[in-house]
């Protein structure tokens, strides 16, 4: 290990073991009695459906040439527990570096709280913005590469998200219970780096679908099988209901038809069928998982995804048990992840520059050169955690291997832990450090080397904790 980043290592690692947890002590109904304060809900949706023309995924499928079904940010805002605390679903592919960050300070000015109170994440479809207004100031340099990001169209949509947020507020209602509730989701989920050779190494990658009979044939390997769904009443009125899988949501794509495809489509079924409760949908760590075991990417099979995810979510809700909101408390930690030992400034540069190269590799290489340039800065990546009762609410960033998400669930094995990904895209792939001497996709195009592992599941572990203060 050279001395830079030996030291750049030192510097991270000082930055983050220091970090506070919640700044704001936790609500309690004793509490709240006393002051008089009570909790509050509110919820909000708006449009984000990407304009006719533009880029999907970063740029390396074909732009949008129709839209199927709109993409929609969808989100809640709780009173009460302290300065406003928002948590917020898009329909994107991803929200990297300053795009994420400004989200989280669009919807805070918006509701009155500040960033670090402010979880938003994608569900990841791919006929669907990958925004990072750094890498798109890198590739409009070249003149020649095609768009990552219209930034007017990201401005509208903030401007949107963050009206959205702020007319919802006025009619929130008194927040009185939650519930939890789970179902396994049958023919949806199998891990993608099943095949492997003697040696354990990647073989060949099954993705989010898969027409080789020997690949599907393969066990589905290492998932999560449970949706997972927290709901929120007031009084005896289910008013919100958060849902939660592990799963890349695509079953086709890169025909340039904007969709929010079968997750999305189940959860607007779903809403369809309950007009008084605003469901909201939310990826897992699925960096490693995908539908490609029982997906073979014809537009028949959508459908039939549609409603296995549907059953799922009507399972989760078949039992759920409201109880009255005892405590409620919001947790963050910020890391601040070393880049992968191989990354150079000039080097990623160069390949940008080479106008002789594919424009998947030199817009990938923009991709990295912007979160390199981020880690320099010294912006750190947020995890949080929404405490309610004994249930936690985790948020993660980019696109984390399952087993993170499982972890989470063994670090707390008492409670209730529900797992959203894909907040941060900056990270790119976040394997678990026993995978990377196995290679494969994801390891080969992840950002980080192993030790943010670590820090992430320190940072996890920090989080999920119980609460042990009182107001």
């Amino acid at each position: 290990m050279s001395t830079a980043r030996r030291e750049f290592l030192r510097q991270t690692l000082a930055a983050t073991a220091g970090c506070a947890l919640s700044a704001v002590s936790p609500w309690n109904r004793s509490y709240a009695a006393a002051t008089g304060v009570p909790l509050r809900l509110a919820t909000f949706r708006c449009d984000v459906t990407p304009p006719l023309g533009h880029s999907c995924c970063g740029g390396w499928i074909t732009p949008v040439t129709a839209v199927d079904d709109p993409l929609e940010a969808i989100g809640l805002v709780l009173l009460g527990a302290g300065p406003p605390l928002v948590i917020c679903a898009v329909d994107w592919t991803g929200l990297c570096n300053a795009a994420h960050v400004q989200w989280r300070q669009a919807l805070a000015q918006a509701v009155g709280t500040t960033p670090d109170r402010v979880a938003v994440q994608c569900v990841h479809q791919h006929n669907a913005p990958f925004a990072c207004l750094e890498t798109q100031q890198l590739v409009q340099a070249q003149g020649d590469l095609p768009d990552v990001l219209d930034v007017d169209f990201f401005r509208r949509c903030l401007d949107a998200v963050a009206r959205s947020a702020a007319d919802a507020v006025p009619a929130a209602r008194p927040l009185t219970h939650v519930a939890c509730g789970q179902a396994q989701v049958e023919q949806v989920a199998g891990n993608r780096r099943v095949s492997r050779d003697a040696a354990g190494r990647i073989a060949a990658m099954r993705g989010s679908s898969c027409r080789d009979p020997q690949l599907r044939a393969l066990p589905e390997g290492l998932i999560d099988p449970w949706l997972k769904t927290v709901a929120f009443y007031s009084g005896s009125d289910k008013i919100a209901a958060c849902h939660y899988y592990a799963t890349h949501p695509m079953s086709y794509y890169g025909d340039g038809r904007v969709s929010s495809d079968f997750a999305g489509l189940a959860r607007k079924r779903r809403q369809d069928e309950e007009p008084g409760c605003r469901h909201v949908y939310f990826t897992g760590c699925a960096g490693n998982v995908a539908a490609g075991k029982y997906n073979d990417g014809s537009h028949e099979m959508r459908p039939v995804l549609v409603q296995r995810m549907y059953d799922g979510i009507v399972r989760s809700e078949r039992d759920l048990q409201p109880a009255a909101i005892e405590q409620v408390d919001w947790r963050t930690v910020k890391i601040l992840p070393p880049p992968r030992s191989t990354f150079s400034a000039a080097a990623l540069q160069a390949q940008i520059d080479n106008k002789s190269a594919a424009g998947s590799t030199r817009g990938r290489a923009a991709y990295t050169l912007a979160w390199l340039r981020r880690l320099e800065q010294k912006v750190p990546v947020v995890l949080s955690a929404l405490h309610v009762n004994g249930i936690r609410l985790l948020h993660l960033p980019g696109e984390c291997f399952v087993e993170y998400q499982l972890r989470a669930q063994q670090l707390q094995p008492a409670l209730f832990v529900a797992t959203a990904a894909y907040g941060d895209g900056g990270t790119w792939y976040v394997p678990v450090k026993e995978e990377y001497p196995n290679g494969g996709y994801e390891v080969g195009v992840a950002f980080s080397d192993p030790d943010i592992d670590d820090l992430l599941s320190e940072g996890m572990t920090k989080i999920l904790a119980p609460v042990t203060q009182t107001p």
